[in-house]
């Protein structure tokens, strides 16, 4: 039968789980490898006999059997059988009696003798919305594939076109590259994990920004709506290039897992810490701020592992709050239980100031740091600038202060304002008051003779009409 998507909440065990899959595919395994890994974590996970994972090659419209349990490499036209509508559709399929089922093609039964009783077939779909594949799991023990099997597949077949897309782009570039070429590709697939356009809040203005140091960096951030809330994030892992990247794009994918899955804040942040302290070297780590912003009660709820510092401009007193890191960098060590979440009340006007130490520690000629106090002045002086006009006031000022010294670290900045009614009254009238002085300074002078303005020069009204209405 088909069916519709049903999600429940997961417990912590299903949630360790699905972690677990995402942290080993982190892991440098060859194509069929990875796939392997996951196709077996299905099989463990749902009690599946088999489990088999189809890619999809757009130039000749197949489905390529690239992972399956006991089944050769098999190639069949897109559309064909229960796979082909999976793809065609892009939806789970759940079909307890697959020989009942019109669009069950037995050919690949009749080749290997296996008999396939039960099925869950899901789309592998990449963050860019396009299709990668298809994924399938069989004849689960005792019984048949019931709605929270369902949740569980969706959550594995996720992490499957997580591991298609990067092994796949990651091969097309290294085989035949040089390692320049490669850097290069890296950098694009890690600038591709960043938000592309920036999520619509109402009530709210946000802003992001990255720009590493070298080809690829350590530093990341995220700004995405979710159930939970607006998900604000700052990442940066130890060191510059390939290594930090992908510890930070591991932090980043297991973190946006765990809330789809319905995990709060204080779980999601735990089972990250715990799951990086696994997984990531003993020399390595990553300082992150993580947070929740409820838009309607106004109220941002965060953890700090070693991020910091954390200002909360506040436009009642027109200064900055100063908050430090609310534990040690994420993946340092395991941890039993997390203190509670930091809440911050976001007023009118306010302003949440997140930068990486690339700007606190850029270092001028004489080698002085740029500096936290340097930057509470320009936010308090600029506040009442749009937030990408601000960032703009902030990267001018550490690059002045630099005076052309070679960028020392990945620089990366997240900023959320609440609105503020009055600042917009004023950018209203800022802007008809420019609007006004250009309309004054494009009128032509009177005619010394006449002492009058031709009326052929003259604006119309309709013109003035229209410009009222804009103001």
């Amino acid at each position: 039968m088909d069916t519709p998507d049903r999600r429940r909440r997961l417990s912590a065990e299903d949630l360790e789980t699905i972690l677990g899959v995402t942290s080993a595919l982190a892991a440098p395994f060859d194509l069929t490898t990875m796939l392997g890994e996951v196709v077996n974590a299905a099989k463990q996970v749902l009690h599946a006999d088999r489990g088999s994972v189809w890619l999809f090659e757009p130039a000749t419209d197949e489905l390529v059997l690239l992972v399956a349990t006991g089944i050769a490499p098999v190639r069949v036209r897109s559309g064909a059988g229960l796979v082909g509508a999976c793809a065609r559709e892009r939806r789970i399929i759940n079909v307890p009696d697959c020989y009942a089922d019109p669009r069950f093609d037995p050919a690949v039964d009749r080749a290997t003798g296996y008999r396939t009783r039960c099925m869950l077939t899901l789309p592998l779909v990449d963050h860019k919305d396009a299709l990668v594949g298809v994924m399938q799991v069989l004849n689960k023990a005792g019984g048949v594939f019931d709605p929270d099997d369902e949740t569980l597949a969706t959550a594995l077949a996720a992490q499957c076109a997580v591991a298609l897309q990067r092994v796949r782009m990651t091969e097309a570039v290294i085989e035949g590259e040089k390692m320049r070429q490669a850097l290069e590709m890296a950098r694009v697939v890690q600038m591709s994990t960043l938000p592309s356009v920036m999520p619509q809040v109402p009530g709210y203005e946000v802003c992001g920004l990255f720009e590493p140091a070298e080809l690829t960096g350590g530093d990341t951030y995220d700004l995405a709506v979710l159930d939970q809330g607006l998900l604000v994030v700052l990442g940066d892992a130890t060191g510059h290039g390939i290594a930090p990247a992908l510890s930070v794009t591991q932090m980043q994918a297991m973190l946006r897992m765990a809330f789809r899955l319905g995990a709060d804040l204080d779980t999601a942040y735990l089972q990250l810490n715990n799951r990086l302290a696994e997984t990531l070297a003993d020399d390595r780590f990553v300082t992150a701020f993580i947070g929740l912003l409820d838009p309607e009660a106004h109220r941002l709820r965060f953890h700090s592992g070693g991020q910091g510092p954390i200002f909360h401009f506040q436009a009642a007193t027109g200064r900055c709050a100063h908050h430090r890191p609310t534990s040690f960098p994420l993946g340092a060590m395991p941890l039993a239980a997390v203190r509670p979440s930091v809440t911050l009340d976001m007023a009118p006007g306010d302003i949440l100031v997140l930068l990486s130490d690339g700007f606190y520690e850029q270092a001028n000629a004489a080698g002085e740091p740029f500096g936290e106090a340097r930057v509470q002045a320009l936010v308090a002086a600029h506040h009442r600038e749009t937030v990408a006009g601000l960032l703009d006031v902030l990267l001018r000022a550490v690059r002045d202060f630099a005076g052309g010294a070679p960028q020392e670290d990945d620089m990366t900045a997240v900023l959320v304002r609440r609105d503020d009614a009055r600042r917009r009254s004023r950018a209203r009238f800022r802007a008809a008051s420019r609007r006004s002085r250009r309309w004054l300074r494009s009128r032509p002078t009177r005619s010394r003779a006449s002492g009058s303005t031709p009326t052929s020069s003259r604006p119309s009204i309709s013109r003035w009409k229209s410009c009222s209405r804009t103001w």
